[in-house]
Formats: C-alpha cells, structure tokens, sequence
C-alpha cells in the first residue's frame, strides 16, 4: 500500500490552508477556502456542503419505472426524474431511499440493491447521490412534506430513453441512473439485491 503523502495522485492535490463558511442556510452550506496548489501558488475555492442524498430507480413488475414531473425553481422548469431526496442527518442511505420512495410515490419495495454513487456537481460541491434500485413494488399513499407538489407517473425504459435523447430529460442523475439501468438490464453490471428488511 502506498502511504498517504506518496500516492501517484500527490502531484494534482490541493491542501487547504485557511477555511470560511460564507452563509448557512436551511441545509445547505457556502464556504471560500484558500488553498496550496501543487507548484505552492495559493488560490481560492467556493463551493457547496450538501449532506448527500439517495435517488431511486423504482421499476414495476411488468418493467415500467417510477417518475415524477417536478418544478425545479433554480432552472425555472418542470423536470421529469426519478425519486429523490436529501439525507437528514445520521440517516442510513437505504433507509431514506426507503423513506423518500414511501413520501414522495406512496410505493414500498420488497427488494433493493445499491448500484454506486454520482457526484453530480463537482467542481462546486459536496454532493453525492446514492443510487439505488428497487423491486416488488406495492402502491400506497404517498406522504408528501409541506409545501411538495410533484406529479407521480410511470414510462417504459424505451420511452424514458427516447426522452434523454431527446433532451425532454435533463437531470443529471435520471441521465445516470439510465445509464446503470441500460446496463443491468443487458446483464453487463451485476446487482446485489437484498430484502426489505436487510
């Protein structure tokens, strides 16, 4: 194992020198730090701290996935996506797939595999999305927080796609989330799927 201050990576790293949180707000955070680049310059880095968020790539028995139509207020439009949401704090990341599913589509699952993870911004960002997937699904009412207004629906795969190519779809993380769901469904990448009460 290689230690820590000769890893192959050393040579492109930034080591922060000083650290100030700019604003706090109801979840998220804005800090401007000052780092040491590689050649010892200094230079300045702004970015978000996001505590991290699940989405869920939720399919029906007869293979059509769950959607939802949401107005997204920073880019002024209605996107379609899969179910999302953030980590409160603590929360395991399956149990708040489990809870973001049940909240915002009303459906619970009695099988789930996690597929990775996405860092959808990361010039900017802290944020990571975990990906799941889930099966066996059983339709109930949703749970919707104060003040969330979203359409719940479902698509075929072929039809989901033929929207991302379209650009009908936008949204990083349904792009990816197609993109892993192209591939289990070709049998190229492997899911680990577990019970509802793993």
């Amino acid at each position: 194992m290689v230690p820590a201050d000769e890893s192959p990576d050393q040579h492109l790293r930034e080591t922060t020198t000083e650290s100030a949180e700019l604003f706090t707000g109801h979840f998220l955070k804005a800090r401007r730090d000052t780092v040491r680049l590689p050649d010892g310059a200094s230079a300045t880095r702004e970015y978000i701290v996001h505590p991290g968020a699940v989405m869920i790539i939720a399919q029906l028995d007869d293979g059509r996935l769950v959607l939802e139509r949401q107005y997204r207020y920073p880019v002024g439009q209605v996107m379609i996506e899969f179910p999302a949401g953030k980590l409160d704090p603590g929360e395991d990341s399956l149990a708040c797939a489990r809870r973001e599913l049940l909240e915002e589509t009303g459906y619970t699952a009695r099988q789930w595999a996690r597929a990775g993870v996405l860092h959808p911004v990361i010039s900017y960002s802290t944020e990571f999305i975990d990906i799941w997937f889930a099966r066996g699904l059983t339709a109930g009412a949703r749970q919707l927080d104060d003040g969330e207004f979203l359409d719940v629906f479902t698509a075929t795969p072929a039809e989901v796609l033929a929207w991302c190519a379209s650009g009908a779809v936008t949204d990083a993380k349904t792009l990816t989330g197609m993109l892993w769901l192209q591939n289990v469904a070709t049998g190229a990448w492997v899911l680990d799927w577990q019970g509802a009460a793993s």
